[in-house]
């Protein structure tokens, strides 16, 4: 688990934006393109030296985080979810249960491509994200 003060930064993407819109299998048609969904990456070096599980932990670990955003816009619980090559480490937070979630909060601060969320865990089991349009103007 994260460590109280424990933070990451990540450069914003095409698919963490759009990513209903973005993924390939959404582009079959087995399923339609859904807009608005989003979601924050987390980087593999992060997810292992922080130990942010998924579902597929056989240890039970923890994979819900209870998050605001700096700007109180958002508030809700996140999913650390996907996998990396190891698979029970996740590759991403979503909304638990509405991947709408994130990407609401992205077009409420105006997120685009080539800006920032910095992800700071206040506790083990919650955190703080915050966007900025370079990698050095946060607040938190």
């Amino acid at each position: 688990m994260p460590n109280t003060g424990d933070f990451y930064i990540v450069e914003i993407l095409e698919p963490h934006l759009m990513w209903g819109e973005y993924h390939p299998s959404r582009h079959s048609h087995s399923r339609r393109e859904i807009y608005g969904e989003g979601y924050i990456k987390i980087p593999a070096d992060v997810a292992y030296d922080y130990r942010i599980f998924n579902r597929n932990n056989p240890f039970h670990a923890n994979c819900l985080y209870r998050c605001t955003s700096f700007d109180s816009y958002y508030q809700g619980t996140l999913l650390a979810q996907g996998n990396q090559s190891n698979d029970i480490y996740a590759k991403q937070f979503a909304e638990e249960g509405n991947l709408k979630g994130i990407g609401d909060w992205y077009d409420f601060v105006g997120a685009d491509v080539g800006d920032f969320v910095k992800v700071v865990f206040t506790s083990p089991t919650e955190l703080l994200i915050e966007h900025s349009i370079n990698s050095y103007g946060f607040h938190i």
